[in-house]
């Protein structure tokens, strides 16, 4: 299982590097939400991956053993982050279609040709 968690982190990383040094804004967007998921699944391959244990305590938290339960604190931190992703990129998409209304192109340095 963490080969398959480190190998989707890899290719979520190079994909999304690639496409931040297109020209196209479009592609730059999509880009940072690649690496914002591999940003994510790395957090949440920190916490411990266990598919099978609570990520809550019991009732006797004094014999509790921490080994035995999932950390709680990155599933909440990439909750989060999914939030604040999903807004950015929102927000890009916005500024990308008013950029595009006032210049008529979306290449990042604001020229049409290729050179």
């Amino acid at each position: 299982m963490e080969i398959v968690l480190a190998l989707a982190i890899g290719v979520l990383t190079a994909s999304g590097l690639w496409l931040i040094f297109r020209p196209r804004t479009f592609q730059v967007i999509l880009g940072l939400s690649l690496l914002s998921y591999a940003v994510n699944l790395f957090i949440l391959a920190a916490g411990r991956l266990r598919s099978d244990a609570p990520p809550i305590v019991g009732r006797d938290p004094a014999s509790a053993d921490p080994a035995l339960y999932a950390d709680p604190l990155p599933q909440a931190l990439v909750l989060t982050a999914i939030v604040i992703s999903f807004a950015t990129t929102a927000l890009l998409l916005v500024v990308l279609l008013a950029s595009r209304g006032l210049t008529g192109t979306d290449h990042v340095d604001g020229e049409d040709g290729e050179a």
